[in-house]
């Protein structure tokens, strides 16, 4: 397997020379036209990038006063159509402005304060407009789950026209959407020091461990997993994997407090009765932590070493199943047969995030080397070699691919402190938006399709909103590695 590794850049007027080495050893020098007299480093180029997408990202695929986030805009045409972002859509937005504050304060640590002062309040102050009308997809439903009957007011997957208005019952709301907003409101409160924006993170934690199936089996072990969503038994690899990372940092912020927690669960023993205790938070969360993990590990672990995309193969179908104990309806388990589905790259790049963070908290080794493993097995299956330009490898960018690499980036990024070949494996993602930038840029932004490039129809390049973002925090992490090398 060949890995293209950057070492440096050096500076020739308006051409970048870069130094690459083989997996195997062997060196060679390349040249592209990346234009980086401005710039202190590649770490300072990549930040600038990111900031740059997501400014001009607010132009195009937001309205004027920055309340609704639109999903498509044609950069040849200049047509937004009116259809809006999804929640995860627009996630993606906050997703990118925290990956650029992340890079922002690292600058500041590097003895860098310009770019740091002259743009981190601006960001904090749209991330918190973000964060506010973000409301737009907010809805109130009640849910008869596993272990009690409560309101909850969490995002829909669609939009209303006003704050908490958003419905979302049924279907209309799944459990990895809540997923990405806890793990922006963590990263924000992380980054601004927040009590509001963990508040919500916690909440939403609460509503989506409210979805784990903590059901018996025979043996008295639960049968575990979340399914997709409140209204769906299919337990995806989507809606377990993104918690890990958010919930070991929710134990590393209560690790040194004694704050408590109401636990619902089932007796073990008559495999029926729901029971409640309180717990300090910090040992739910890392528990927690570590049973998702394993549950995803355990059942969505295919024999290419990446993950599955579900559980499926319902029993006897894959309708919601209630069951009354004592008088009181709960929802009860639904028997999943088997793993079916597309190996997306975000599922693996979530458990490869988990499996690091959750060393970090633990530092059991079996955690490091499995994201080790994972970190390996995903790159082959991931990234093609030569397939579209020479010496840069391809990753799928059809259907929302794009943002799924982003996760799996995310994950080489978490990992890398402690798995150096991560490191490599990131520069892929560097040298094709590198690429993207050097040959496609239009109207300031990127085609789907970075090493292709745009359609020859005009008419055929609307681009996705998330996908802008999803560039913009890439650039940002990796601006963060460069920092940390």
């Amino acid at each position: 397997m060949k890995v293209f590794k950057k070492l440096q850049l050096i500076v020739v007027a308006s051409v970048s020379m870069m130094i690459v080495r083989h997996a195997h050893g062997e060196t060679r020098t390349s040249f592209s036209v990346i234009n980086i007299n401005n710039f202190q480093s590649v770490q300072e180029q990549n930040l600038v990038r990111a900031m740059e997408l997501v400014d001009r990202s607010m132009e195009v695929y937001f309205s004027a006063d920055r309340q609704a986030m639109y999903r498509f805009y044609n950069p040849d045409t200049k047509v937004r159509p009116e259809e809006k972002a999804s929640v995860w859509m627009y996630s993606a937005s906050i997703e990118a402005v925290n990956a650029i504050l992340s890079g922002l304060r690292l600058q500041k640590e590097k003895g860098n304060h310009g770019l740091f002062d002259k743009h981190y309040k601006r960001y904090v102050d749209l991330l918190a407009q973000l964060h506010e009308n973000a409301a737009y997809y907010l809805g109130k439903f009640n849910l008869i789950s596993f272990t009690q009957t409560k309101d909850w007011t969490v995002y829909a997957v669609d939009r209303a026209r006003e704050k908490g208005g958003a419905n979302a019952t049924g279907i209309l709301n799944v459990y990895d959407d809540q997923m990405w907003m806890i793990r922006e409101l963590i990263e924000a409160y992380h980054l601004t020091g927040k009590d509001t924006y963990l508040k919500e993170a916690e909440y939403l934690t609460a509503y989506v461990l409210d979805g784990w199936d903590c059901t018996r089996n025979d043996q008295g072990n639960e049968n575990g997993g979340i399914p997709w969503g409140p209204g769906y038994v299919t337990k995806h690899a989507c809606s377990n994997a993104p918690m890990v990372s958010p919930l070991v940092w929710l134990h590393e912020i209560y690790k040194k407090k004694k704050d408590q927690i109401t636990y619902n669960y089932i007796d073990a023993k008559d495999k029926q009765s729901r029971r409640s205790k309180m717990i300090r938070k910090s040992d739910f969360y890392l528990d927690f932590a570590k049973r998702i993990y394993a549950w995803q590990k355990d059942n969505l672990l295919n024999n290419k070493g990446v993950y599955d995309d579900m559980m499926g193969d319902c029993y006897p179908d894959c309708s919601i199943a209630y069951e009354i104990v004592d008088g009181v309806k709960y929802r009860k388990n639904t028997q999943l047969r088997k793993a079916v589905g597309t190996s997306f790259s975000y599922n693996s790049g979530t458990m490869i995030s988990g499996a690091a963070d959750l060393y970090r908290a633990t530092r059991s080794k079996v955690y490091l080397e499995e994201g080790k493993e994972l970190a390996n097995a995903s790159f082959r299956y991931f990234a093609r070699p030569d397939s579209q330009v020479s010496e840069h490898y391809t990753y799928a960018s059809d259907g929302f691919n794009n943002w799924f690499n982003g996760v799996l980036l995310r994950g080489f990024l978490q990992i890398s402190p402690v798995f150096e070949k991560a490191g490599s494996y990131m520069d892929t993602f560097q040298q094709n938006l590198d690429y993207g930038y050097s040959h496609f840029l239009r109207s300031g932004l990127l085609p789907q399709d970075l090493l292709g490039g745009w359609h020859a129809d005009k008419d055929k390049n609307n681009l996705e909103g998330m996908f802008m973002f999803a560039y913009a925090a890439q650039y940002a992490m990796l601006s963060q590695y460069e920092a940390g090398r």
